[in-house]
């Protein structure tokens, strides 16, 4: 009769398990996570361009490449693992919103980096984060494309609306009506999307004196409204 003693019980439940383990090839791959979070962190700090620069938001890309890492260290060795994993990450919701839509572009970045590191293609990693930083250094930084403005004025005399267009073509690049209604009564309001000349917004102050004009607002769209 075969007797099962303490340890064959502790080589079944916990060195079987985990015999594909390295240290060494865990370690590293920790390491270089954290060395290409910390990239991200300074790309991100370098390129943001919003109205509040996120700390905590940075910070937390650094920690989420470092987590995908473990993950995937995690259940590559072990099948069931992945399945319950899996299932636990199914029940997770994120319900902090993303609003600027490269913000969306940094957290896959840190993801995948930590997915590639997981699965040891070190040289991938570092190869493709490094690309991928240039690319967002040369094109938030370097290359800047001109963003339109809303043009919202609301006027009580629509006999005036070819002074305004007339003013608004020798003041701008470009523009164009986007929408005209009437607000109420013989009050009028009018939108145009347009491209400043040298960035220079001081014109609204004269459409703003012109007589049958009660208001002009300018707006810039980066991701938030700001006038």
């Amino acid at each position: 009769m075969e007797t099962t003693n303490f340890t064959d019980i502790f080589k079944s439940s916990i060195l079987e398990k985990t015999s594909s383990f390295s240290i060494i090839d865990s370690s590293i791959g920790l390491v270089v996570s954290f060395l290409i979070g910390l990239f991200i962190y300074w790309v991100y700090k370098k390129t943001f361009s919003g109205v509040i620069y996120s700390h905590s938001f940075n910070i937390s890309l650094i920690i989420m490449s470092m987590a995908t890492a473990l993950i995937i260290m995690g259940i590559s060795s072990n099948v069931l693992l992945s399945l319950g994993m899996v299932g636990a990450l199914s029940i997770v919701r994120f319900r902090t919103p993303i609003k600027d839509p490269m913000d969306l572009v940094y957290l896959f970045w840190a993801i995948i980096a930590g997915i590639l590191c997981g699965a040891g293609f070190i040289p991938l990693v570092l190869i493709g984060s490094v690309a991928i930083g240039i690319v967002l250094l040369l094109f938030i930084n370097k290359i800047r494309v001109e963003d339109p403005y809303l043009l919202v004025i609301k006027y009580s005399d629509s006999s005036i609306e070819h002074s305004l267009e007339h003013f608004i073509a020798g003041h701008a690049k470009k523009h164009t009506v986007k929408s005209k209604s009437v607000v109420a009564g013989d009050d009028y309001e009018a939108t145009y999307e347009i491209r400043v000349k040298d960035n220079n917004l001081s014109f609204i102050h004269e459409i703003s004196d012109m007589e049958g004009v009660k208001s002009a607002i300018m707006l810039s769209y980066d991701g938030n409204f700001t006038a």
